[in-house]
């Protein structure tokens, strides 16, 4: 049987755009993104701390180094520029895998650099 574990989560990014008039997803620096072991396409879990929210989107890799976070679409609506999220991505895994799987985390500071 596989359980889907989390496996790579950015912790406590800031919003630094909200695009409603994009198709939807999340776009987010390459670096975050490969610090947190998430690829580009990959389905992940936003987790607002400002408001509660919690949306699920797929990833669009951003410029290295820019600390870019932006919402696209939908998803725009539920975090504004400033906000605080949680940024995590879960896999799937036997339960001896999961076990023995250590999950990736980022941290950014306040200008989403590690």
């Amino acid at each position: 049987m596989l359980i889907q574990r989390f496996k790579g989560k950015i912790h406590r990014a800031t919003v630094t755009e909200a695009n409603l008039n994009y198709v939807g997803s999340i776009t987010i620096d390459g670096q975050l993104l490969d610090a947190a072991g998430i690829i580009e396409g990959e389905k992940v879990q936003i987790v607002n701390n400002n408001n509660g929210e919690r949306i699920e989107t797929y990833t669009i890799r951003g410029e290295e180094g820019s600390g870019v976070i932006c919402l696209n679409g939908a998803a725009a609506r539920r975090c504004q520029v400033g906000d605080t999220v949680i940024i995590i991505a879960y896999g799937y895994m036997t339960e001896e895998e999961a076990r023995a799987f250590e999950p990736k985390v980022a941290f950014p500071d306040q200008d989403n650099k590690l």
